[in-house]
């Protein structure tokens, strides 16, 4: 069995109750031998109605292939809207700093992936604002939130012309304000202090369309934030490591030379 901790051991914030999904936890995938090690925290997808199973272990085990500590964070989903979500992510990032000598890890290399839904969390958390942090309960929360880098698979990023309306629903309600939808839209959210990034996307995606990872890393240059774009020509949505799809599983390989790149 795989070690996982909760996130806030006294409760979330604003969390209903004690059950497991009141609950977020981060499941550990660290490295055996000499570190300190870079870290990654994943954020499965699944629309902001549940984490999907193929993209937190199996990717947590490629990254380990890769000389890299993992994480998996099992986030809080539907019925629990903004910022639950991102405060959980913060949250993840602070305890992987604060545990960093117990896990071997290298605090300065702390970076964050997300797939789909989980893909917008991690962009929201890479461009995270002071007013969506939770109240500080322990020394963990002494420690910086923001990711280093950002990886982006198939993201929802825009809830404009280009939303996934059931990620929008999940996360902000039925009919949320207008200026709350745009200050979710992550392509919005990006300053000068932005992580660099890696995104890639299909270009046919039924589901989340590419305009999504276009949109951000538009913003992403207009802001002078380094970022690598792979737009695959076609492949479903949700194809996580995408091991059936010899086009597109050439993520991966081209991900680790671009964590490679960035220190990691």
């Amino acid at each position: 069995m795989t070690e996982s901790i909760v996130l806030w051991p006294d409760g979330a914030p604003q969390a209903a109750g004690r059950e497991e999904e009141d609950c977020p936890r981060l499941e550990l995938y660290p490295l055996a031998g000499e570190g300190p090690h870079p870290a990654v925290v994943i954020c499965p997808g699944g629309g902001y109605q549940r984490r999907a199973p193929h993209e937190g272990e199996p990717v947590a085990r490629w990254l380990n292939a890769a000389g890299i500590a993992a994480f998996v964070l099992h986030y809080r989903v539907a019925p629990y809207r903004y910022p639950s979500a991102l405060q959980d992510a913060r949250r993840a990032i602070r305890l992987v700093r604060h545990h960093a000598a117990d896990w071997g890890v290298d605090p300065a290399r702390v970076g964050i992936l997300g797939f789909s839904a989980g893909g917008h969390l991690a962009a929201a958390t890479a461009t995270g604002t002071e007013a969506e942090e939770s109240p500080p309960v322990d020394a963990a929360d002494g420690q910086s939130g923001r990711p280093d880098v950002q990886v982006l698979a198939y993201p929802v990023i825009s809830f404009g012309e280009f939303r996934h309306q059931g990620s929008l629903d999940r996360l902000l309600g039925p009919e949320p304000e207008e200026t709350l939808v745009r200050q979710l839209s992550a392509e919005n959210r990006v300053t000068g202090d932005t992580p660099p990034a890696f995104l890639w996307h299909t270009a046919d995606d039924a589901s989340v369309p590419v305009e999504n990872s276009l949109l951000y890393a538009m913003a992403l240059g207009r802001s002078g934030v380094p970022y690598e774009l792979h737009v695959f020509p076609s492949g479903r949505h949700g194809l996580g490591l995408a091991g059936e799809h010899p086009h597109a599983a050439q993520w991966t390989g081209l991900c680790e030379r671009w964590l490679r790149q960035q220190g990691f």
